[in-house]
């Protein structure tokens, strides 16, 4: 089977919907998915990742089913050491993380004191249990750190969320760090990462990602990419952000 991890347009976080921007991100959005198969569409229940879908599902005549594990788990902050306020996890300063080695790895990394002075390990363990929940649907069965290919496939699924979540899913099903992902990669609005099964032997499979972020719909249109979920390139470059 194929998975196709998409963010959510441009958001106007005020309103949690898109800006003007992110309409037009997710119309070039639609063309590209109406060109596809696709098996079945779910959706984060908040207003941006909706209304980036609806384009789609209103060009394609299709629905989506909504999903509460998909949404950005915002109640799991963390007390940043340099912060007077708690943020998101994936909005940390590398010279702070990076020299805690079991941020690195991924049974560990929540077993800081950073990390257990919130709810984050349970909100990680929610998107875990919702997305094999999910692929139990579709034929694969979850066996330790592999799947169980009860009814193998080849269907398409969409999955229109958000950047954490989606890292929290690559992190599950690669067994990588979901701090590697959260600070080592970057999603721009809208971007696609797919994810394919691949059984060697019969009814054992596993996820390989094909494509992580890719953002050509945008290209081929000329439509340059929105800069969230990005920092500054290089400091005090003008436009960009630190904190």
């Amino acid at each position: 089977m194929q998975i196709l991890i998409i963010r959510h347009g441009d958001p106007d976080y005020s309103i949690d919907s898109l800006t003007e921007k992110g309409w037009k991100e997710a119309e070039l959005l639609a063309e590209r998915l109406s060109k596809l198969d696709i098996k079945a569409f779910y959706v984060s229940p908040l207003g941006r990742a909706k209304d980036t879908a609806s384009l789609t599902l209103k060009k394609m005549k299709r629905e989506a089913v909504e999903l509460s594990w998909m949404q950005e788990f915002f109640r799991a902050e963390i007390a940043r050491p340099d912060a007077n306020e708690r943020t998101i996890a994936w909005d940390w300063l590398p010279e702070d993380w990076t020299i805690e080695p079991k941020y690195y790895d991924k049974e560990k990394w929540s077993d800081t004191p950073i990390m257990q002075g919130s709810t984050i390990a349970k909100e990680y363990q929610w998107v875990a249990d919702g997305l094999d929940k999910l692929l139990a649907g579709h034929g694969y069965v979850r066996e330790g750190n592999y799947y169980r290919a009860q009814k193998a496939n080849a269907d398409r699924i969409v999955l229109i969320c958000h950047f954490g979540v989606e890292c929290v899913m690559l992190s599950h099903l690669l067994g990588i760090s979901p701090m590697v992902l959260w600070h080592g990669f970057c999603a721009a609005p809208t971007s696609v990462t797919t994810i394919n099964t691949e059984e060697r032997r019969k009814g054992i499979a596993s996820f390989r990602v094909s494509s992580f972020g890719d953002i050509s719909h945008l290209y081929v249109a000329d439509e340059p990419p929105a800069f969230h979920a990005r920092f500054c390139e290089f400091y005090g470059k003008e436009g960009e952000r630190t904190d």
